[in-house]
Order: structure tokens, then C-alpha cells, then sequence
């Protein structure tokens, strides 16, 4: 991140401290934290003069790792040569008195910075920054960053000494958010009538007009306003980008208000879209590349699912074309291929569905809104490939090779859709070149049992995804005897390929992508069935709904999971989410920020397959888990498998240590079942209390509860 980037970053956070409830301290050292953030000095602090002002004493401090301590406790006051009224900045240089150089050796600084920080008009307290190893030299931002710095620690301090709102120090708030390179508007929260403009907001006229605009569209979105907490915004007049922020804030009288910060990303912008462009365009011919190609196609074939329609893929291939490299240069085959572009782009029903795929090789996407017009397209390029190309003020023929795959009749896969025009152009090209042909599928020996089930699989998620069904397998409480719970698994009544396990097609759907759809499908349908059964007798039943590692790592899964319980009304805490082991181990951060996000929402989380992972006893103690699923490998010898009973006893208490539950999954045999109950196992699911049925059936046989003699 750029210097004056950051700096206005870190001072938007700064300013916002001004509202943080925390004591003094706490804030004080949030705002030091991010002084040294900015300056990048191996020391920050506050400092406090003591009542002889002969010493120093600290109220919070920063240090760099692996920095050596620096006592600035007992320091000697007049060796900083603190000044009452303004920064003070001193180096080990030669400009400096000898007495002040043996003072800064003294204390190993090379660099030394401090502000002071007033209360009821006196000098109480320092923020002072110091460097052990270099010296630094400070420009105007890095003065005026430290000024409003501690600006705003003394207003905290002088908040908490006259516990008064911010109305007495309304002018350093003013000073504070004009001195931000931001544009900031404040405005009342019940009308959004403006309480103040900084000077940015008021002088610059594409600023001003961009905060305006976004309160008005803020105010108008009434219960979306979330969707505008964080906006860009393009300001057709003047052509600039701005980055919109609304935070809420308590005005100095008391009432609550609204902070509008627009800040100018224009070259932001533009830089991301020349990445863009460079990550999705060819770079000699300007034409979409290989990697925009496969983003597009799986879109519009979709969109041909759905509105019933056909599209089609054309495969074109250059005609000896390394002739024309060789003979001329590969400057001039360069010149042809642009020029080769510029034509495909110029005919009707082409232009923005046309790709370069790599070498002399480019595909041409037939929307459903042309595909009437296919034939008339493929006549278009065979007339412009019969005319002659200019090169070295010479006429040259090159002629192509092209073949077409309809989707979703050939494929509803884009590499596969793909494949089949590459083959289809290569039997052209067999045939004779100069010419096209349609894919034939009598024609491939790839037919297999996958690409069915992949072709199937997307035309169901496309168009009805209700060919997947949502069984439920009962959990028994052990303590009880009575079933608590069960577990959403899901099956496929394909259309095309008949009733499908899980085995069949969900590793097949992980792989594609896919497991997403299918995953908050079954979710959703498991949330629906779980509220209609707490409503109709059963209020405590829970519902267990696996994640896969797919849907959990999806940059919206908790808003996600968030929309399905809110859509459905489910009570969040009967439904369970289940996460695999898999998923747990790697990158512990960002496993308990997802997982912290989702158990905010309600539902409780269990840890599935467990025992299969490398490090558990490691990691587990540090997952907000509410239930632990031991996997059924460690059931299936469990009645003579003296590990399997010491790996179980020493799970089940290890959960009483930890407060989670433990469940045992694929229990078959009643010796089993007596085991693991006398292990002090809490919950059982398996073949021996019932197979997954549907819900009808669950509901019919299992609901009433079950018990054991």
C-alpha cells in the first residue's frame, strides 16, 4: 500500500477511536499501534512527565519485534529537551550539541520524535516515537499525521477528565476530518440533512456531488442499506472513481448521525482495470484469451438451459499457417493474425464472442440470440477466409478449418464443448482443410459413464435442481433412548441416468464446482423440513446438514447460511452444520474466522470425520465445536479393536474437558451399540436405528421416538 494511502487509512481508523468506549489506555494504545504502523520506528509511546517534571514515566508503549527495550521509565526529562508548545525531532548528527549526542548514545537512539499532548491547557503527556537503529528524516505528512495523532489522544483524554460530550472539543473534530485527504460529509441519521462538510467536500465539486448523491441513493434504499455501506461510485462528469464508506457515529449533541467518506480511486481503478483487461485479453490481437473463454461459456450455455435454447461452439484453426511464418517472419504472421481478429470482430454477431485460444487458434461463441443465424455466420467466415490478406503490400490466402459443437445437445461442459468442436475441426482439416463440419458423436469414443453423469448434473442444477432429493438418517440419544436428531444426506433421481448414491456424483460435483448448488439446496431443504417438524410436535429436533469444503470456502459462505435461515424461519439452533476434518487442519485463521461467522448465526457446529486428520488433539481444543463426529473407521472392529475403545474413551473425555458431544457414527451391531454407550459415548447414528428415508417416511417411522429395553 502507498505511503499517503495508508497514512489516510490509518487516519480514518484513528478518528473513529474518538467514539470507542474503551478507558484511556486501551484506546490510547490503538492509536500508538497504528502510529507505529505509519512510521515504521523500532519504538512508539505515550509518556507522561511526573509531578517534579524531572522524570518519565509510560502510560502505553509499542515495540518492534526483536527491538531492544528502551527504559523510558526513570528517564531524565531534560535529556528529550522537550519543548511545551511544539514537535520536537532530534538525531545523532553532527549539527548537535556534544552534551546531546552523549545523550542520545547514552540511550542507544538514533532518532527521536515527540508531540505534546495538552489537558485543560497544560502539557501532561508526550506521544513519542524513537528509532535504535537509523535515522529518519520527517516531511510535512509525517508532522502533520503525528499531530493529528495526538490531537486525537488528547481529545480522549480530555473527554474522560471532563466526561463531557464532544460538543467542547468541536473545533479539534473539525480541524481533525478537514485534515483527512477524504472528502467527509456528516448528516443526521433521521434525514440525512448535512451537520458538516469538511474542505475537501466543500471545495471540490465531483466530490461533493459524489457524497450527495450516494446519501440520496443511501436514504433511498431503505431496508438495503447494507448493499451502501461500502460503494464505488463513477462520476461521469469529471470521469473519476471514488471509493463511498458510511459509518455510523453519535454527533456532539448527542443524536445519532452518519459519516459519508468519499475517497478518489480513480488510478485504483484504472489499474485494476488495465490488469483486468491484461488477465482476460490477448496481448497482440486484443481478443478475449483461453481464460475468459472458459468464464463466458459455462454463462451462456446456462442461459441456454434455462430459456430452452441452443447456442454453439465454432473451433477455428489456421490452414498452414506455419507456412506463412516461415516464409515471411513471424512479424508478418503477427500482422495476419491481427488482421485475421480485426475480420472475425468486424462480422455481424461476433464482436465481444470471439477468443483467441493460443499459436492460430480461435473460437467464435454462438449466443441463443444468434444462433438462428448460425449458418449465416459460418457462411460470413468462410467469405472472409476466401479473400486475400494483405501483407507486404502483397495479397496472401489463408484459409481455415472449422468446427461446430451445439450446446446443450453435444455438451452442457465447456471443455468438453470445447473438445468436441476441436474434434470436429480436426475431421475437416482430415477432410481436405478449407472447410467446417459438425461434431459427431458416433465419431467419439468419449462417451463414458462420466461425461453423462457431468452433462446430466449441469442441466440439472441449470434447470431444475429439485432432481436431488433430501434423505434423513436418525441419531439416537444414548441417555434418552430416544432419536434427537438425524442427518440431511442428500441422493440424485436423475431424469436421465435414474437414482444416484452420493458416491456416484458428489466427488464429481466438488471437483466441477458444482457441490455448491447442490449444497444450498439440500440446506435450504433441511431447514424448511426441520422448522415444519418444529412446528408440528417435535420443538427440540435438530437437523444435521453437511458443509463441503467447496461451500466453506466460497468468500459469502456466512452471509450465505445467513440468507437460507433468515429465508426459511428455521430456529437456527435446531439446525447443525457439519464440517469435515479435511477442511478443519489447514489454515487454522481463517477456519475460526468462518467458522466464528457462521456459529454467530445460531447453529451449532459439528466436526465430521473425525479421527481421519494428522494433528486433531492439536487443533480441536481450539474450534468453537458443540459436537464431535467420530468417523466410522473407528467402529467397524471396535468390539475387539482394543485402540479403536482407547481412541473413543479418550475422545469422550476429552469432550467433558472441552464441553462438546460426541457422536459415533455407522453403528451396526448391537454389541456396538452396548460398547460404545458404556464408553459414554452421547449420541449414535447408524444402519442399526435406520437407513436415510425421505421425509415422509422418517417422519412416519422414526418421529415418535424409539426404546430400548
Amino acid at each position: 500500500m502507498e505511503k499517503s494511502s495508508l497514512r489516510e487509512k490509518l487516519l480514518a481508523e484513528i478518528v473513529e477511536l474518538l467514539e470507542d468506549a474503551g478507558g484511556f489506555t486501551e484506546v490510547t494504545q490503538l492509536i500508538v499501534d497504528k502510529v507505529a504502523e505509519y512510521l515504521q520506528m523500532t519504538h512508539v509511546c505515550v509518556i507522561q512527565i511526573n509531578q517534579e517534571r524531572k522524570r518519565l514515566i509510560k502510560i502505553v508503549d509499542w515495540k518492534h519485534e526483536g527491538a531492544l527495550d528502551l527504559l523510558i521509565d526513570g528517564m531524565v526529562y531534560k535529556d528529550f529537551a522537550l519543548v511545551d508548545d511544539e514537535i520536537c525531532i532530534a538525531h545523532q548528527c553532527e549539527d548537535m550539541t556534544e552534551q546531546r549526542q552523549n545523550q542520545m548514545k547514552e540511550y542507544g537512539i538514533c532518532t527521536s520524535i515527540t508531540v505534546p499532548i495538552y489537558i485543560n491547557d497544560q502539557v501532561a503527556m508526550y506521544l513519542a516515537a524513537f528509532d535504535l537503529e537509523k535515522t529518519i528524516q520527517f516531511d510535512e505528512h509525517d508532522i502533520q499525521f503525528l499531530n493529528i495523532s495526538g490531537k486525537v489522544i488528547q481529545n480522549v483524554a480530555q473527554k474522560k477528565v471532563t466526561k463531557n460530550s464532544l460538543l467542547s472539543s468541536y473545533e479539534v473534530l473539525k480541524e481533525i476530518l478537514s485534515s483527512i485527504g477524504s472528502g467527509i460529509i456528516v448528516c443526521s441519521a433521521q434525514d440525512g440533512s448535512i451537520l458538516f462538510e469538511n474542505d475537501i467536500a466543500k471545495t471540490s465539486q465531483e466530490v461533493r456531488r459524489t457524497i450527495k448523491d450516494s446519501i440520496e441513493r443511501f436514504f433511498g434504499a431503505k431496508s438495503n442499506q447494507k448493499a451502501y455501506s461500502l460503494l464505488e461510485h463513477y462520476d461521469s462528469i469529471s470521469g473519476l472513481w471514488f471509493e463511498v464508506k458510511f459509518s455510523d457515529l453519535t454527533w456532539i449533541d448527542g443524536s445519532k448521525a452518519l459519516v459519508c467518506t468519499a475517497h478518489d480511486v480513480t488510478q485504483k481503478k484504472k489499474n485494476q482495470q488495465r490488469i483486468e483487461y491484461q488477465a482476460n485479453n490477448d496481448f497482440l490481437t486484443g481478443l478475449y484469451n483461453r481464460m475468459k473463454c472458459e468464464q463466458d461459456v459455462p454463462k451462456e450455455i446456462e442461459k441456454a438451459i434455462i430459456e430452452e435454447g441452443k447456442g454453439a461452439i465454432l473451433f477455428i484453426d489456421l490452414d498452414d499457417f506455419k507456412h506463412i511464418n516461415d516464409g515471411l517472419g513471424h512479424q508478418y504472421g503477427d500482422i495476419l493474425l491481427q488482421q485475421i481478429a480485426a475480420g472475425l470482430q468486424s462480422l455481424y454477431g461476433i464482436k465481444g464472442h470471439c477468443y483467441r485460444m493460443g499459436g492460430d487458434e480461435f473460437i467464435v461463441v454462438i449466443d441463443t440470440d444468434n444462433y438462428k443465424n448460425l449458418d449465416k455466420t459460418i457462411k460470413n467466415i468462410i467469405e472472409m477466409f476466401n479473400s486475400p490478406w494483405y501483407l507486404m503490400e502483397t495479397e496472401y490466402y489463408c484459409t481455415m478449418s472449422m468446427g461446430v459443437a451445439v450446446f446443450p445437445d453435444d455438451s452442457a461442459d465447456c471443455d468438453e464443448l470445447i473438445r468436441m468442436a476441436d474434434i470436429a475441426m480436426y475431421d475437416a482439416k482430415k477432410s481436405g482443410k478449407n472447410r467446417y463440419g459438425y461434431y459427431d458423436r458416433s465419431r467419439s469414443n468419449n462417451t463414458g459413464k462420466r461425461l453423462d453423469i457431468e452433462n446430466s448434473m449441469r442441466q440439472a442444477i441449470a434447470s431444475q435442481i429439485d432432481e436431488f432429493v433430501v434423505f434423513y438418517q436418525p441419531v439416537m440419544d444414548v441417555h434418552t433412548n430416544q432419536f434427537v436428531s438425524c442427518e440431511a444426506l442428500v441422493r440424485w433421481n436423475s431424469a436421465a441416468l435414474g437414482f444416484l448414491g452420493p458416491g456416484e456424483f458428489i466427488p464429481l460435483a466438488e471437483y466441477l464446482g458444482l457441490i455448491t448448488s447442490i449444497g444450498d439446496y439440500v440446506l435450504e431443504e433441511a431447514c424448511k423440513q426441520c422448522k415444519y417438524w418444529n412446528e408440528h410436535g417435535y420443538p427440540d429436533f435438530r437437523i444435521n446438514v453437511n458443509l463441503s469444503v467447496v461451500q466453506l470456502l466460497q468468500k459469502d459462505v456466512v452471509g450465505n447460511i445467513s440468507s437460507i435461515l433468515t429465508k426459511t424461519g428455521v430456529n437456527p439452533k435446531n439446525i447443525v452444520l457439519e464440517i469435515t476434518e479435511s477442511f478443519a487442519i489447514n489454515d487454522m485463521d481463517r477456519v475460526l474466522n468462518i467458522i466464528g461467522g457462521i456459529k454467530a448465526l445460531g447453529p451449532l457446529i459439528a466436526l465430521d470425520d473425525f479421527g481421519t486428520g494428522y494433528s486433531s488433539l492439536n487443533y480441536i481444543k481450539q474450534l468453537p465445536l458443540d459436537l464431535i463426529k467420530v468417523d466410522k473407521t473407528f467402529i467397524d472392529d471396535i468390539i475387539d479393536d482394543e485402540y479403536a475403545q482407547a481412541f473413543i474413551k479418550l475422545i469422550v473425555d476429552l469432550s467433558k474437558t472441552i464441553g462438546t458431544k460426541i457422536v459415533v457414527e455407522g453403528v451396526e451391531k448391537e454389541e456396538q451399540y452396548y460398547l460404545l454407550k458404556e464408553l459414554g459415548v452421547n449420541y449414535i447414528q447408524g444402519y442399526l436405528f435406520g437407513k436415510p428415508l425421505s421425509s415422509v417416511e422418517f417422519e412416519q417411522i422414526n418421529l415418535q421416538g424409539l426404546t430400548r429395553d
